[in-house]
């Protein structure tokens, strides 16, 4: 999936399996659901896991066999997923949708819009996709308890973004194109 990987460096690449899977129509939360599945099951196929089946943990989140860390995003038209072998937690984002202003205003703290927005020059959509790879990276940590995607803080790493809550950090690398963002968060 290169064009997907784009921007990943590539020793980060090497280690997931990515795969995507086309959403039919009528584009429906059910053939998002089954479309998410049938990429996870081709993300789990090339990282080598003999188990390709990804249920749903009791809140709805995807359970991956032990010892392939995955995630799994869609948007209305394809669903994503990312596996990476050995991993502790993966999450993954693909977002295709206009990010409003106001949305940007919500979602995004000052410090975020100034540095990332203005002079790094990421989009606010490439900004909401690493958030939501990042919350699916920290969410169920120990010590982090229940918290909202939006509160968790970016900053510039080099060549990646860190996410940052309650005391937990995440690199995030992003992919981005005209059309569509792309966000993998690997906490090991």
């Amino acid at each position: 999936m290169p064009a997907l990987t784009a921007g990943i460096p590539a020793a980060v690449a090497a280690r997931m399996s990515l795969a995507i899977h086309p959403v039919p129509a009528p584009y429906g939360a059910a053939q998002q659901f089954t479309a998410g599945r049938r990429a996870a099951a081709r993300a789990l196929a090339l990282a080598g896991s003999a188990c390709r089946v990804v249920p749903r943990q009791a809140g709805g989140r995807p359970l991956f066999p032990p010892a392939f860390a995955g995630s799994i995003s869609h948007t209305g038209r394809l669903a994503l997923a990312v596996v990476v072998p050995g991993a502790s937690a993966v999450g993954c984002d693909i977002e295709n949708a206009a990010i409003t202003a106001r949305m940007t205003r919500f979602v995004l703290h000052t410090p975020e819009r100034r540095t990332l927005l203005e002079q790094a020059g990421y989009s606010a959509r490439d900004l909401f996709a690493a958030k939501e790879a990042a919350f699916k990276a920290l969410s169920g940590t120990a010590g982090t308890g229940r918290f909202w995607f939006w509160q968790i803080r970016l900053s510039q790493d080099g060549g990646a973004l860190r996410a940052a809550y309650g005391g937990l950090t995440v690199p995030v690398w992003m992919s981005s194109r005209a059309d569509l963002s792309v966000a993998v968060a690997i906490r090991h």
